[in-house]
Parts: C-alpha cells; sequence; structure tokens
C-alpha cells in the first residue's frame, strides 16, 4: 500500500511561482512512475505532469509544457512540482499519484491518489 500527500498549495498572484510537494510512504515509490493531474470546478480531472521512476523521463500537458517543472528525489520519497508563470486557468486542485510503471498520461493507470491540494490563481 502507498500512500500519498501533497502540500505546497496556496493562493498566488498570476505571474507568481509554487512549488508542490508529495511525499509518499511505502518501500515500493523508487519502483514506480508519479503523476500530478489537476481539477478545476465543474472540469474533468487533467493530466499536468509524469516522471518515470529514475527521474529520465518526463512528461507534460501542453498547456503547462515550459512553465511546469516535474522532479523527484527518491531518498526522500518525494515528488515535487515546480510552477513557474502561474496563470488563473491553472486554478485548481492539485493531485499526485504513483502506481503506474510509464510516466503516462492517463489517471486510470495511476493505482494511488493523495487527496489533493488546491492552488489558486489570481488575475
Amino acid at each position: 500500500q502507498v500512500q500519498l500527500v501533497e502540500s505546497g498549495g496556496g493562493l498566488v498572484q498570476a505571474g507568481g511561482s509554487l512549488r508542490l510537494s508529495c511525499a509518499a510512504s511505502g518501500r515500493t515509490f523508487s519502483s514506480y512512475a508519479m503523476g500530478w493531474f489537476r481539477q478545476a470546478p465543474g472540469k474533468e480531472r487533467e493530466f499536468v505532469a509524469a516522471i518515470s521512476w529514475s527521474g529520465t523521463i518526463t512528461n507534460y500537458s501542453d498547456s503547462v509544457k515550459a512553465r511546469f517543472t516535474i522532479s523527484r528525489d527518491n531518498a526522500k520519497n518525494t515528488v515535487y512540482l515546480h510552477m513557474n508563470s502561474l496563470k488563473p486557468e491553472d486554478t485548481a486542485v492539485y493531485y499526485c499519484a504513483t502506481g503506474s510503471r510509464m510516466a503516462v498520461t492517463i489517471a486510470s493507470r495511476y493505482a494511488y491518489w493523495g487527496q489533493g491540494t488546491q492552488v489558486t490563481v489570481s488575475s
């Protein structure tokens, strides 16, 4: 069993930055890819970024590419999402997920999910 706890969300002005963290419990953390997804009010959950177990392969949605960076520290069982140049449309609850062997974009491929952290970007 893997448990995930996100942190780092908050309120930020457009153009600002935030760093989200996701701490994982369980000895198999380094065996799995990690993903970040988000869900805005009234919208479906969407893929944001993913990283392979080794950290050598990353995958981003077009909407965040060049603004967000995903990274991981397997020694700390933690994955990060560095978010720069934030826009009001980035406002959402951000979830981290794991359990996939590959850094894929499909939510159903991830078996374990955190509770989410709110990110609000004001204009």
